[in-house]
């Protein structure tokens, strides 16, 4: 069936569209990351070790991972929007619950916070992944690569400002960050109602055909899609599993606290944002470019990684972090680009969606791992998130369509080696 992209004429709609759809990701993320610097004052209150107070982000991550593909063949079949607005208010409604278990059962409260992380874990799960599958719909060529790298960026800025944020926030109480959540939900819906677009619903395909043409396309792309899951995974573990430790790291050695922790911890994450948002435009739909960038990436992360331990005072430190940013936002809107280019509007949501339910996974799994990790050996904890970095770079350069000749096929990334030629064939 040929694809209706929906493309968007005037610049002013496209960054407007783009701009609300940017918000999605932006709140998602503030689910995990604004918590991050709380996570000492959580931890002290509740009186938790550190495996349990990482549950918090676990148990937000894990569920999502799970529901996400159940979210993107929603999405398939009932239209984007209808998913991403209910999702967004369970997303708010899970921080209600945490917050007023704070606040009534104060020492009690661990478990049913986690209840309300588990809920917004799940409303999450219909956030992110299904706008990277609407700015599929939306737009092609360049203005696909623009609408993902402004979506990635704004996963990265929502990075940036949730240390500060959750920190500012948390000088009022450590589970203020938990009320925040459902205020800054409605500005988002409200964009997503009135400012997005989504192009009509064709008639969907009977569930048999749909399930024929997901395996069509995964048989043709499986070692692009399977390459790229397991690089953006990796990406995100190490990303989320570094953020993890600098957050005692800095309380710890330095005495760091509060805003000025947050505005250390945003660093890092500010390098990822700005590169994300120039690798969009560089990028353009040039899928070599986006094979070459996500490889450099991980190498550069594996090389800082792999630096981390050697390095002395705390400048080379961050400018070592720092740097396993900028990895991280080379790899990202390449991979984004990719994957939602890999299927037509029709089977999108769930090809997008598998590929974020691994994001969450590596998010899910990075603390606690590192938390496991740095209470043997800080070196072994570095360096073996360097090999895990090379590794993906390795599968991704091996499975990705490097090494063959690639047909293009208009609007899609199709990567199949060209087939060899039959006796008697001319």
């Amino acid at each position: 069936m040929a694809e209706n992209t929906g493309i968007q004429k005037s610049q002013g709609s496209f960054w407007l569209s783009v701009a609300a759809l940017a918000g999605v990701p932006f709140i998602m993320v503030l689910g995990n990351s604004m918590l991050i610097p709380v996570l000492q004052d959580i931890k002290t209150s509740l009186s938790l070790s550190t495996v349990q107070v990482s549950l918090i982000i676990t148990l937000f991550s894990l569920p999502a991972g799970l529901i996400i593909p159940v979210a993107g063949f929603l999405s398939d079949r009932f239209g984007r929007k209808p998913v991403i607005i209910p999702a967004l208010i369970i997303y708010g409604l899970g921080g209600v619950i945490a917050a007023i278990a704070s606040v009534f059962f104060k020492q009690n409260a661990f478990f049913l916070i986690l209840a309300g992380r588990v809920l917004q874990g799940i409303g999450a799960a219909g956030t992110a992944p299904i706008a990277m599958a609407l700015c599929g719909d939306l737009f092609k060529g360049e203005d696909r690569s623009r609408s993902l790298g402004s979506i990635e960026a704004s996963n990265g800025l929502g990075k940036v400002v949730s240390p500060i944020l959750g920190s500012a926030i948390g000088l009022i109480t450590w589970y203020a960050v938990f009320i925040f959540f459902p205020f800054i939900v409605i500005p988002v819906v409200l964009g997503m109602w009135f400012l997005v677009k989504e192009p009509p619903k064709q008639a969907s395909q009977k569930l048999s055909q749909y399930l024929k043409s997901f395996a069509k396309v995964f048989k043709e792309k499986k070692g692009l899609l399977l390459s790229s899951y397991f690089s953006g995974a990796i990406a995100l573990m190490v990303l989320f599993g570094v953020l993890f430790y600098l957050s005692e790291y800095l309380e710890q050695q330095y005495g760091l606290d509060g805003v000025p922790k947050g505005l250390v911890l945003a660093i890092p994450v500010l390098f990822m944002s700005a590169t994300s948002f120039i690798t969009g435009f560089v990028i353009k739909k040039e899928k070599k470019i986006m094979q070459v960038l996500v490889i450099t990436g991980l190498v550069i992360m594996a090389a800082a990684l792999a630096f981390l331990p050697l390095s002395k005072g705390v400048v080379i430190y961050f400018a070592a972090v720092s740097i396993i940013g900028i990895g991280t936002g080379l790899v990202l809107p390449c991979l984004n680009t990719l994957i939602t280019s890999a299927a037509t509007i029709e089977e999108r949501g769930l090809v997008t969606s598998l590929y974020g339910s691994v994001r969450f996974f590596g998010v899910a799994f990075g603390p606690p791992l590192y938390g496991y990790l740095l209470a043997r050996d800080t070196g072994l904890m570095f360096w073996s998130s360097a090999g895990l970095a090379l590794a993906g770079a390795a599968v991704f350069y091996l499975l990705a369509g490097m090494r063959g000749s690639a047909k293009k096929n208009p609007g899609t990334f199709i990567f199949r080696p060209v087939p060899a030629k039959k006796p008697g064939d001319k």
